[in-house]
């Protein structure tokens, strides 16, 4: 490869990873990035399909003792911030992927509005219903927390924590 040639291949390519980095950080910056890193409940309300979630938590009784992270994030440093970036690709690749009218015919459906939870993330809500009410219904459960005949807190326990969601 001639001298010249090179010299422009690495322009060109220190362009375009200049683009792309400037980008990025202005995507960062405009979704406000940062804000997620926190356990502020108010940083999951930054999207507006989470709003109705948001204010109907804060009417409801775990207000007082547990703010989102307690119930949807599982516990250790590590795999909470692991949930937080899968969560955050996912909610970014599906809020960026939806078509704007997802109900039309042959129109690409990311996810469904009001937004449900996942399996992973039900999981964890199961866990950390159990890690701080395990003593309270440990009789009733009976080792069915796992597996098939897994008893779900929310079975009977839809709408806590976000009571007033219609």
């Amino acid at each position: 490869m001639k001298p010249g040639a090179r010299h422009r291949l690495l322009l060109l390519l220190a362009a375009l990873c200049g683009v792309l980095g400037g980008l990025g950080a202005f995507t960062f910056g405009y979704a406000e990035g940062f804000s997620y890193l926190s356990d502020d409940p108010a940083v999951c309300a930054n999207c507006h399909i989470m709003q109705g979630h948001f204010d109907s938590w804060r009417k409801g009784p775990h207000h007082a003792a547990a703010g989102c992270g307690d119930c949807h994030l599982p516990a250790g440093l590590f795999a909470k911030y692991l949930a937080k970036a899968l969560n955050g690709y996912h909610h970014a690749t599906g809020f960026t992927l939806q078509s704007p009218q997802p109900d039309l015919p042959g129109e690409r459906k990311v996810f469904d509005e009001p937004i449900r939870i996942k399996p992973f993330n039900h999981r964890v809500l199961q866990e950390n219903c159990l890690r701080c009410h395990g003593a309270l219904v440990r009789e009733l459960l009976r080792g069915a927390v796992s597996g098939a005949d897994a008893v779900l807190c929310t079975q009977c326990h839809r709408g806590v924590g976000h009571e007033a969601q219609s």
